[in-house]
């Protein structure tokens, strides 16, 4: 198969289309090329066309792709179809492609997968290779087309042609060429003595014969003159080329070159105006300092080898000024040409700046690379309080050994959130506003380790915490680590469950870090008890764990034959009580308030409805004294009612009090 390149530049065209020619011809006079007709190749479009004079002209002879093999020089060219169904028949064409002829090559159908023929160009036997089934084994079919040709060919039933351009120009490549090819009329075979090429002749060199030359451009040529190439604006056509070594002479471009391949002579030359100049002093410049492996992050003792470049510059009068940031500086000279590599080793962990200056009279350059030495990871912890209430700000500090400052990055995860938190710090400030159990991971980088550590956040509306101390030996066997921590935390949790018959899940000891040694102990309201219930339960499970610990009944055995003994921080004052359900305490204080004020108003509402008829007001008068009762005082008990009125005293007769309430 031949590809078809297609070019957006008239001059690429021409350039790579007479090469085509010079090359290919006689060999690519008959060509066979798969694509189809537009501006771009379509996948479901396999056409295929030929050619029968190196590609000047070109004919479609099959809508599909096929199988095609070339006997005989091109004599006879062979076609089977390209396809996944089974095939007995071939096309077969001994007139360069203008008619086809079928032929039964075998009597059962075969997947055929390929064609061969015998070494040589001249052969006339050719073999189909395939399958019968997917499951047999190959089979090999050979076609001859020996006795279809009864006799040679001899020099008349030859015909010569001479090549030529798309414009009908002669010269191609600076020489006319011709050649010869069997009549259409002819039946006879080429033999092994053919050749098509007759005569050959050098031509003068033409414009034609020259293109553009690199950082030049063709303009739009004109009705009186012929396009010329001109520099494009972001080239100088003076400018030294980038191996122009001082004292040394280069030669800049009139702007024209001669095609490549291209052997005319004489004529036209568009290249003989060329200007000679002398190699200036250039400074440097793409000066790149870069680490063999592309590696950027190191350990510590490990060796390093630094490679310094430069792109363009003198390199013979330039000076090379190397720093390693470490304190090791040092001056080369011919750095980049000899190429020597810089090796060297960094033993204490930090960021090094590493810079080389490239200078000389005409100017300087300058490449930074910061490298990281750090030793690996070994230990990763994640810090969190387990237990927080709902919308309350919590502290997730990562711990890791060995510490790495400014040069570990941390991410974090918060529950299935797949986008992570980046902190160069070691801890994360954050709040959890829905209840639940909440996964909190954390990954640490650095350099080329990296350690993962996750915990699981208890997230409640209420909880209670009782702040703890310990006896003063426990202070000195605390490594202030965070698995000690948690140890102590769980035996602590243990002895208070057991002591006062509270379920250990609803507990949780949390150790602090530092000294002196303190904890606060998390007492979790149950999940599965009616909230009309959980106040009256906390309080009853508080109190006995005061009274445990008030008791000195929670304590444990250390090493070294001293016992901790766990008392409350405080055991004056009460238990905090926190939470993120606030809300919840003002409706109660509402509720409460609510209550007293409508019992104030019915209070005012019923005095203001007691009868009056018989009430009186009892002055210190000696006159209203006169005043008896006609009933006996045994029956007629008077209730006296004073009031906030100073010298006032209201009667109320019983017997009228006794209908009031009755009604």
């Amino acid at each position: 198969k031949t590809a078809i390149y297609f070019c957006s530049h008239s001059d690429c065209c021409q350039d790579y289309f007479q090469s085509l020619l010079l090359i290919g011809c006689p060999l690519l006079s008959l060509s066979f090329v798969t694509g189809n007709l537009g501006s771009q190749l379509v996948e479901y479009k396999e056409e295929m066309y030929i050619t029968s004079d190196c590609g000047k002209t070109w004919r479609q002879v099959f809508e599909e792709e096929h199988h095609i093999l070339y006997l005989d020089h091109g004599g006879v060219i062979v076609a089977i179809k390209d396809t996944s169904i089974p095939l007995k028949i071939l096309k077969f064409s001994i007139d360069e492609g203008q008619t086809w002829s079928t032929h039964n090559f075998t009597s059962t159908s075969v997947f055929v997968d390929g064609l061969l023929s015998e070494p040589g160009d001249e052969t006339l036997v050719m073999t189909v290779f395939g399958h019968i089934s997917y499951r047999s084994d190959w089979e090999l079919v050979k076609v001859d087309f020996r006795p279809s040709f009864p006799r040679e060919c001899t020099d008349d039933d030859y015909e010569s042609w001479e090549l030529t351009n798309l414009q009908g120009d002669r010269c191609i490549m600076g020489q006319q060429r011709s050649f010869r090819k069997r009549k259409i009329s002819s039946w006879c075979i080429k033999g092994r003595s053919f050749t098509s090429a007759l005569t050959s002749k050098v031509c003068e060199c033409a414009n034609s014969d020259f293109l553009c030359d690199y950082g030049f451009e063709r303009s739009a040529p004109l009705k009186s003159q012929s396009s010329k190439c001109f520099a494009d604006f972001w080239f100088n056509p003076e400018a030294p080329p980038e191996d122009c070594v001082l004292g040394q002479a280069y030669t800049s471009s009139s702007g024209y070159r001669k095609v490549v391949s291209n052997v005319c002579e004489g004529g036209v030359d568009l290249q003989q105006n060329l200007a000679q100049h002398l190699c200036p002093l250039i400074a440097p410049k793409g000066l790149q300092i870069s680490i063999r492996g592309e590696s950027l992050a190191v350990k510590p003792g490990e060796d390093i080898t630094f490679i310094v470049r430069q792109e363009q510059g003198d390199t013979l009068n330039t000076k090379y000024q190397v720093d390693l940031g470490d304190g090791f500086k040092a001056i080369y000279v011919n750095l980049t040409m000899t190429g020597e590599p810089i090796r060297h080793r960094y033993e204490n962990p930090g960021i090094y700046r590493v810079s080389v200056k490239a200078e000389n009279v005409a100017g300087h350059d300058e490449s930074v690379v910061f490298v990281q030495v750090n030793s690996p990871l070994q230990a990763l912890n994640l810090e969190v309080v387990p237990v927080i209430g709902r919308n309350q700000e919590v502290n997730l500090t990562a711990i890791i050994l060995p510490k790495n400052p400014n040069l570990t990055v941390f991410y974090w995860w918060i529950g299935n959130n797949l986008q992570p938190l980046l902190t160069l710090d070691s801890f994360l400030v954050t709040k959890f506003a829905v209840t639940g159990d909440v996964r909190v991971t954390v990954q640490a980088s650095c350099g080329n380790s990296m350690l993962q550590d996750s915990k699981v956040v208890h997230v409640f509306d209420h909880f209670h915490v009782l702040p703890l101390k310990f006896t003063k030996h426990l202070d000195m066997y605390n490594p202030n680590i965070p698995e000690w921590r948690e140890d102590i935390g769980r035996v602590v949790t243990r002895l208070v469950a057991k002591e006062t018959n509270i379920p250990e899940e609803t507990l949780m000891t949390v150790v602090k870090p530092g000294l002196p040694t303190t904890a606060d102990l998390h007492v979790l309201l149950p999940a599965n008890q009616p909230k009309r219930k959980r106040s009256v339960t906390s309080d009853k499970r508080i109190a006995a764990i005061k009274q445990a610990l008030n008791a000195h009944n929670i304590s444990f055995f250390l090493r070294g034959g001293y016992w901790v003994l766990v008392t409350l921080a405080d055991s004056d004052s009460d238990s905090q009580r926190i939470g993120g359900g606030s809300g919840y305490w003002a409706i109660v204080v509402l509720f409460v308030i609510c209550l007293v004020a409508v019992g104030a108003f019915i209070l005012y509402k019923f005095k203001r409805k007691l009868p009056g008829r018989n009430v009186y007001a009892q002055m210190h008068n000696e006159k209203e004294q006169e005043m008896t009762s006609p009933v006996n005082h045994s029956e007629d008990t008077q209730n006296i009612i004073q009031g906030n009125h100073s010298g006032v005293v209201l009667s109320i007769n019983s017997r009228e009090m006794h209908s009031y309430l009755v009604s």
